[in-house]
């Protein structure tokens, strides 16, 4: 394994996607490991936040095929996934290929969809291949979903349940910009859009190689028995019901493995854990009620507290 390959990697995309998002490094750093890991992610944001831009703006830079979804009531499976239609010149059905055949997918305000619809594009985020009328086709490679939804409004959505969290690799929120950030970002926007001239600079090989080799990352003992100490810790909090799962675990790992493959290491230290451990995990818990709290805030609270009590393996020498 070159790591310097996985370094090249991270600096070839923040520098591009750099011309077009402000200041939302780490969070970028978060987007790749979620990539190069084959997962997907979640956005909890208030709208105009640059969600759409940072998606349109990783699909060029990435060289890959994008698609936006609006998330509607009235959006049906098929609308993702695509028909079979009857064509009269021909005689024969043909497919008509529907958004999730594409490499990088928006779906938009996921919560004001219908469970049925959301558990279709869950289940393709999942298996990575759809049914439609009986044939099953595989979607393309890489894969990668981005779904939004606004925390605060939650009129005329139907929220995801726990079961459809945990299908998200990650969840983030990209958050208001600081004051020079949002000065830079009117002299950046001032003329033009810069998004419209941004070049791809990653190459299908590029993207194959730190899929196929980021798990080949050294994971010590101590550090896989912090894992678990994190995880097991969630399944015992007074103020836990539900802990994270078997998945999480898994996900938590290769994360860090990710991490320390773009951070330019062979081997995860404990540091990689908590500064993703939070973003992977935290979604997964189902807490126990907070008044005057939103679900998501009092997940991170619970869960940043336990990892300020459990003991690091440095630490423990």
């Amino acid at each position: 394994m070159e790591i310097n390959n996985f370094v090249k990697f991270r600096e070839k995309i923040q520098n591009n996607i750099g011309k077009v998002i402000v200041g939302k490094e780490e969070k970028i750093d978060k987007i790749i490991v979620a990539f190069i890991c084959s997962g997907h992610v979640l956005l909890e944001d208030i709208p105009g936040l640059g969600k759409t831009k940072l998606s349109k703006a990783l699909s060029k830079t990435l060289n890959c095929t994008f698609k936006r979804v609006q998330f509607t009531p009235d959006l049906l499976p098929s609308d993702l996934t695509g028909i079979y239609f009857y064509n009269q010149k021909t005689g024969e059905f043909e497919l008509k290929k529907g958004p999730l055949m594409s490499n990088i997918v928006l779906a938009d305000e996921i919560n004001r969809a219908t469970p049925r619809t959301q558990s279709a594009l869950l289940e393709c985020m999942e298996e990575r291949q759809v049914t439609i009328e009986g044939n099953t086709l595989k979607l393309d490679s890489p894969f990668f979903v981005i779904a939004t939804q606004n925390p605060i409004e939650q009129f005329g959505t139907f929220p995801l349940p726990e079961a459809q969290m945990d299908r998200f690799f990650m969840r983030l929120s990209m958050g208001y910009p600081e004051y020079e950030e949002e000065r830079a970002i009117l002299n950046k926007y001032m003329s033009e859009d810069p998004l419209e001239d941004l070049k791809a600079v990653i190459s299908m090989e590029d993207i194959i190689y730190v899929q196929k080799h980021y798990s080949e990352v050294s994971v010590s003992e101590d550090i896989k028995s912090y894992i678990l100490d994190i995880i097991s810790e969630t399944r015992k909090s007074y103020d836990i019901e539900l802990g994270a799962s078997p998945r999480a675990t898994l996900n938590l790992m290769r994360g860090a493995q990710a991490l320390a493959a773009i951070s330019g290491r062979d081997y995860v230290i404990p540091e990689d854990i908590k500064s993703i451990a939070v973003s992977i995990v935290s979604h997964r818990l189902t807490v126990k009620s907070s008044i005057g709290t939103s679900r998501s805030d009092s997940q991170e609270k619970i869960l940043e507290d336990i990892l300020n009590k459990i003991d690091t393996p440095l630490e423990k020498l």
